[in-house]
C-alpha cells in the first residue's frame, strides 16, 4: 500500500488547529438564557426536574440579568408565575401583573446591553394551563384566543420588551400580534415567533417551572412530532404575517427542522434548547454517565451546525463564559 497522501488529521493533531479550522463556533451573542420569576418569593426557588434553574424573586432576577450580561448572552427571555389563575389568563394583560412587572424591572437594570424578550401566552396564567381561550365544549378556541394575545402583546411593549414571543400556536397569531404592536405605536418592538413547536414530551420540567395547571396535551394546536412539511407551511405563514424571526421547538430532536427552516427562509433563525433537553444530560452528568461541559457545548454546537443563528438554553450563562475562554 502506497503511503497515504492524504491526512485530515494533520488539522486535528492539537487544540490550537482544530480551534483554528473550526467551521461551527456558536457565540455567546448567540445565546439566550430563559428565566423564571414567581409572584410573591421571598427566596429564589429551585427548580428541582431543572438543577441549577431557579424561579427568581424580582430582586433576584435583577442581578441574574446583571450575570447575564456580564457573560454576553445575546437576550433573556422571560417568563412569568403568578400567584393566582383565572380562566382568561388575565394576570398575563395586567400591567401590575408578574411578567409585565419583571419585564420593567430587568429593562431598568439592564438597558440596551442584551435584548429582553418575553413569552407571548396564556398558559402560565390560565386556571386550565392550555395557551389559549376555552370553548363552551372545552377545546381551545383559536381567535378568542388570538384578540387577547393583542392585548398581551401591547401590555409588554408598554413595560419596555424589545421582542415578544408568541408560542401558543395558534392560527395568525403573528399578525395579529403584528397589527397590534402597530397601531399602538411600538412599531419597533420585533416579534420571535414560535412557528414551528411541537407537541413534545421534552416540556415536562419546564411545566414544573411554571407551575403549569395543564391536564391533558397540546396536541390540537401544536404540531405532530412526525411531520416537517407542516413546519415549512407554518413559518411560510408566519414570515408573510410579519415575523421578525422565527423559531424551533425543541432543538435537538428536530436538527432536521431547523435546518429546513433555515434553507426556506431570510430572516434569522432560532432554536429553543427545551427543559427535558437540559435535564435529560444534567442527570446523566449527575449519575457520572458523560462529561457534563463537553455534552453540553456538543449539544449546542450541533444546533448551531444545524441553522440556527439564535438558541434558546438553560445553559446561555455558563455555556458563554465558556465559549469565550474557547475561542
Amino acid at each position: 500500500m502506497p503511503y497515504p497522501e492524504h491526512r485530515p488529521r494533520r488539522l486535528r493533531r492539537n487544540a490550537a488547529v482544530r480551534r483554528l479550522v473550526a467551521e461551527t463556533r456558536p457565540a455567546p451573542a448567540e445565546l439566550v438564557v430563559p428565566m423564571f420569576v414567581k409572584e410573591g418569593l421571598t427566596e429564589p426557588r429551585p427548580i428541582g426536574s431543572l438543577p441549577g434553574v431557579l424561579q427568581h424573586t424580582r430582586d433576584s432576577l435583577r442581578k441574574a440579568a446583571v450575570e447575564a450580561v456580564q457573560a454576553g448572552v445575546g437576550g433573556i427571555m422571560l417568563f412569568g408565575v403568578p400567584a393566582t389563575r383565572d380562566e382568561s389568563g388575565s394576570g398575563g394583560i395586567d400591567p401590575n401583573g408578574i411578567l409585565n412587572v419583571a419585564i420593567r424591572d430587568v429593562v431598568s437594570e439592564v438597558g440596551d446591553a442584551t435584548v429582553v424578550m418575553s413569552d407571548l401566552c396564556l398558559d402560565e396564567f390560565t386556571s386550565h394551563g392550555h395557551c389559549g381561550l376555552l370553548a363552551p365544549d372545552g377545546s381551545v378556541d383559536n381567535d378568542a384566543t388570538l384578540a387577547a394575545y393583542a392585548e398581551l402583546a401591547v401590555a409588554q411593549a408598554a413595560a419596555g420588551v424589545s421582542v415578544v414571543g408568541p408560542s401558543g400556536m395558534m392560527d395568525g397569531q403573528v399578525g395579529v400580534v403584528r397589527r397590534a404592536l402597530d397601531a399602538a405605536g411600538y412599531t419597533d418592538v420585533a416579534v420571535l415567533a414560535y412557528a414551528a413547536k411541537y407537541a413534545s414530551a421534552f416540556f415536562g420540567p419546564f411545566r414544573d417551572a411554571v407551575e403549569s395547571a395543564l391536564e391533558g396535551d397540546r396536541c390540537t394546536y401544536q404540531q405532530d412530532p412526525a411531520n416537517l412539511r407542516e413546519s415549512l407551511r407554518e413559518v411560510e405563514l408566519d414570515v408573510a404575517e410579519g415575523a421578525d424571526m422565527v423559531m424551533v421547538k425543541p432543538a435537538l430532536p428536530y436538527l432536521d427542522v431547523v435546518s429546513a427552516v433555515r434553507a426556506a427562509v431570510q430572516v434569522p433563525v432560532a432554536a429553543y434548547q427545551v427543559s427535558g433537553e437540559y435535564a435529560m444530560v444534567e442527570a446523566a452528568a449527575a449519575n457520572g454517565w458523560i462529561d457534563r461541559e463537553r455534552v453540553m457545548l456538543e449539544t449546542l454546537t450541533s444546533i448551531r451546525r444545524a441553522g440556527a443563528q439564535i438558541i434558546l438554553t438553560y445553559w446561555a450563562v455558563e455555556a458563554a463564559q465558556l465559549l469565550r475562554q474557547r475561542y
